[in-house]
Parts: C-alpha cells; sequence; structure tokens
C-alpha cells in the first residue's frame, strides 16, 4: 500500500514539475508584451508629458499588471529616496526582479542596457534608444513564441512521463 502512495505522489511531484516548466514558458511571451508596453508608455510619459523619470516610472506601474509594475513602482519609490545613479537603482532593481519573472537573460540584458542611456540623452536620443530596446524585445517575443509553441506541450508530457518511468522502475 505504501508503494503505491509513494508512487502515486512521485507521480504527481513530477507531473507537477513539467506543468511548472510550460507555465513558464507560456508566461515569457506574455511578460515581453507587458515589457513592450511598459517601454511604450515610459516614452509617452518623457517625450509627451515630459515628465521626470520618477513620475514616469510610477505612472507606468499604475498602468500595467503585475509583476512588470512591481519593477517601476519600486524604481521609482528608489529614486525618491536614494541618492544613487539612476543607472544603479535600474539594475539592482532589475537584479531583485528577475527572480520573479519567466523573462530570460536576453531580456535582462536588453534592460540593463536601456538604463544605462536612461536620462542620459536628450528627447530625440532618448526616443531612439526606446525604439531599439523595443526592437530587441519584438525579437525576443518572437523567438519565446516559438519556444511555446515548441516546447510547452512537450514538457507537460516529459513531466508526467518521467514521473510513470521512474514509478516502473521502482516497482
Amino acid at each position: 500500500m505504501m508503494k503505491w502512495i509513494g508512487a502515486l505522489l512521485l507521480l504527481s511531484a513530477t507531473t507537477w514539475v513539467g506543468f511548472e516548466l510550460a507555465r513558464k514558458l507560456n508566461d515569457r511571451p506574455k511578460q515581453i508584451r507587458q515589457l513592450k508596453s511598459a517601454l511604450q508608455i515610459l516614452e509617452a510619459e518623457i517625450l509627451y508629458s515630459q515628465a521626470p523619470i520618477i513620475e514616469a516610472c510610477y505612472n507606468v506601474s499604475k498602468q500595467l499588471p503585475h509583476p512588470v509594475s512591481w519593477f517601476f513602482k519600486v524604481v521609482s519609490e528608489d529614486l525618491k529616496v536614494k541618492t544613487d545613479s539612476l543607472y544603479e537603482i535600474w539594475k539592482k532593481n532589475i537584479d531583485a526582479f528577475w527572480p520573479l519573472v519567466a523573462l530570460g537573460e536576453n531580456e535582462k540584458e536588453i534592460l540593463r542596457q536601456f538604463g544605462r542611456t536612461l536620462g542620459q540623452h536628450d528627447f530625440v536620443q532618448q526616443q531612439k534608444h526606446i525604439q531599439l530596446a523595443l526592437t530587441h524585445l519584438e525579437r525576443e517575443l518572437e523567438e519565446a513564441q516559438d519556444y511555446q509553441y515548441r516546447y510547452s506541450k512537450m514538457v507537460k508530457s516529459l513531466g508526467f512521463l518521467t514521473g510513470l518511468l521512474v514509478v516502473i522502475l521502482l516497482i
């Protein structure tokens, strides 16, 4: 009887891992789209409203769903109270934010590079840097959608089948 309970628990655990990995594959394109929206809103806030970075980040955080909104809210709050440079605050918050999302290292590097230029140029140059970041995120979005399409179902099945194999080997 205990063997069957253990087998069922093992099968459930590996199936859950497969579904969790598939969820990350499914969340990545959604979060990249949210980042693109965030940069577009940030562009509008900076260029058209001519809002300071603190206010622009806060306004972005109010318009987006979690977890992307958390990043911009914390950046805004840190800019109000800390004396570090904008890039240092941006980089520190990216590192703190990254474990909460399903995004990859390429998206992290795109945001880091964008953070280096944020607030360093005039409006025209800033707009060019935002457009460059949006172009890079679009490329990553296409790749993420391809991975999702290819591997999402496979990862779910692989989790279940791995558990089944282990259970069969142990019985």
